[in-house]
């Protein structure tokens, strides 16, 4: 099977990881501490059970497939097709009430990804891609009860910028930069542009291969952080490494951008504390 194949089931799993959320969101849900006295990492009710439903539905329809979640840990990592869910991408947005939220849907083959979504159901916004190519999928906020046909979608492209004094970077947070020699790399990449902008989460990336956002540089991420928007930003047109240049898959401290230009001179500055 090819990731398109896949295609039908990931909105499967947009749906239903929604239908548990939304009714949780700017609700009076309360949060749970992971971290165990460490930096505050929330988890709610809302993350779990979306998790749970998704696992439910992989296992009921692909049970040869493995599972990667943020919630649950890995099931058959090994297997041929992995799929790598994180269902409340932006935890902190969430119970604060902000829309930059997102549940990631990425599918592995043999390791790679291959295919990616970001749904953010209180937005109604599907970004998704291959590899290959990335749309958008939205209906408006009158037509929430809309079907399936009636949604509009629209193919997604970075947009040019030739450097970084004319980019926009993002990142969540500098103070999730917990290295010091990383922040200062940051920074001497976030002096440079024209715009910073800060709180995306996933979203900053769906913004970047939607075309109004140049750069995204964060550290500290994990496989489903970053597993899902890969296929969306290369499909955009963009670029998605670590600051090594390497495979972004697997997490760590990552780059994206638009356009190969202001990469390959973020880049060097990051690469300056290394």
């Amino acid at each position: 099977m090819t990731a398109v194949d896949f295609a039908a089931f990931v909105e499967r799993l947009a749906q239903v990881s929604g239908e548990v959320i939304l009714p949780f969101f700017r609700s009076a849900i309360g949060a749970e501490d992971k971290s165990r006295g460490g930096v505050f990492d929330p988890v709610t009710e809302a993350d779990r059970g979306a998790e749970a439903a998704m696992r439910r539905l992989i296992s009921q329809t692909f049970p040869a497939h493995g599972v990667i979640g943020e919630e649950y840990g890995v099931d058959r990592g090994d297997a041929e097709y992995v799929w790598v869910l994180d269902p409340i991408d932006g935890t902190k947005s969430f119970i604060s009430g902000m829309p930059t939220w997102g549940t990631l849907i990425g599918l592995m083959h043999r390791g790679r990804p291959v295919y990616g979504m970001m749904a953010q159901p209180f937005t109604r916004e599907r970004f998704y891609g291959d590899g290959k190519r990335a749309r958008l999928r939205t209906v408006a906020a009158s037509r929430g009860d809309a079907l399936p046909s009636e949604w509009t979608t629209r193919t997604l492209h970075t947009r040019a910028c030739g450097a970084l004094a004319e980019a926009t970077v993002s990142t969540t947070s500098p103070a999730l930069i917990r290295d010091a020699a990383d922040l200062e790399a940051y920074r001497r990449v976030e002096q440079k542009a024209r715009l910073s902008r800060y709180g995306g989460d996933c979203y900053a990336y769906c913004a970047l291969a939607a075309g109004f956002v140049d750069l995204v540089i964060e550290t500290g991420l994990k496989p489903h952080d970053i597993v899902a928007l890969a296929p969306i930003i290369e499909g955009a047109g963009g670029v998605i490494t670590t600051w090594e240049g390497d495979d972004a898959s697997k997490g760590g401290r990552i780059l994206a951008a638009g356009d190969q230009r202001v990469y390959d001179e973020a880049l060097s500055l990051l690469r300056m504390s290394a």
